[in-house]
């Protein structure tokens, strides 16, 4: 759930940070986990990418449909390929200390949908352009019964 679910009174936009508007319940795999299951838990759940992790919540990598459909592309059997064996290894990260107006420049550089969050390289969250637009309303809008 997102703090800015429960912003009360008006804020500066410019204020928020990651901590605000990140969503801390996020969805993970393992290393191990066939790209089949990752398939059905993103289908399932709507999302377009899963964190990797291992060790709890230690982020070791990303997998997004990109890298699903790479493999289908390639003639690959997603029964038998594993998260560790197609995920992106080099993800780009932000903290929960982070300006939102920081955020939002990293997601239009890099043309990204959502970024993890991290605490050292333990993940604590995920960020996605619908919520910093969520938190943005939130904060200029105050209280709404």
């Amino acid at each position: 759930m997102r703090k800015a679910t429960f912003f009360t009174a008006r804020r500066d936009p410019k204020s928020l940070r990651v901590q605000d508007v990140m969503e801390h319940s996020v969805w993970t795999v393992g290393p191990a986990m066939k790209a089949s299951a990752v398939v059905h838990l993103l289908a399932e759940r709507r999302i377009g990418s899963v964190p990797v992790v291992e060790n709890g919540r230690t982020l070791v990598g990303l997998i997004s449909e990109f890298d699903l459909l790479r493999v289908l592309d390639q003639g690959g059997d997603l029964g038998r390929v594993e998260a560790k064996d197609i995920m992106t290894t080099d993800v780009i990260t932000t903290t929960e200390e982070s300006l939102i107006g920081d955020v939002i420049h990293l997601l239009k550089e890099q043309h990204l949908i959502r970024v993890p969050v991290v605490r050292g390289r333990q993940l604590v969250g995920i960020v996605a352009r619908q919520d910093l637009l969520f938190g943005y309303v939130r904060a200029t809008a105050g209280y709404v019964p």
